[in-house]
């Protein structure tokens, strides 16, 4: 299967957003495709997320990732988190994860990141996608979040 990836625009959304909707269903969350769309175009116009498109040999959108700037305090560097990264069901085990980490590492050495990190569901199966692009395992932190809602 031939794979391209490129960092989308505002002009990607329409194509984005039905990708990010059904990424947030794999995760639980009901159908929205409003909700989706405008979660997507706020990140873009404000400049707050990179996302990277893959697309297949006809130009359709067949998955993508969306990077969220952070900062390392201790080195004083920038690092990014890779919050998001679907496939679409059809494409699964062709590559386009696997293209969609590299552009995102990429992007991490190109703007002089000191790491890039992502966290996942301990039963989603993308782990042996993760380590086998030698993303580690973390074991010396612990993480917490507080929910407020």
């Amino acid at each position: 299967m031939s794979i391209s990836t490129r960092q989308a625009g505002l002009a990607d959304l329409e194509r984005i957003a039905p990708l990010f909707d059904a990424y947030r269903q794999f995760y639980g969350q009901a159908p929205d495709i409003g909700a989706a769309r405008a979660f997507i175009a706020e990140r873009m116009a404000l400049l707050e997320s990179i996302i990277y498109l893959a697309e297949d040999a006809t130009g359709a959108a067949i998955g993508f990732t969306q990077l969220y700037p952070s900062f390392s305090s201790v080195s004083a560097r920038r690092i990014w988190i890779l919050n998001d990264l679907f496939v679409a069901a059809q494409v699964r085990g062709s590559g386009v994860g696997k293209a969609l980490l590299a552009a995102a590492r990429m992007h991490a050495v190109s703007t002089g990141a000191k790491r890039l990190v992502l966290s996942t569901a301990v039963d989603n199966p993308a782990q042996k996608l993760y380590e086998a692009q030698n993303y580690q395992r973390d074991t010396g932190f612990h993480h917490y979040s507080l929910e407020l809602e």
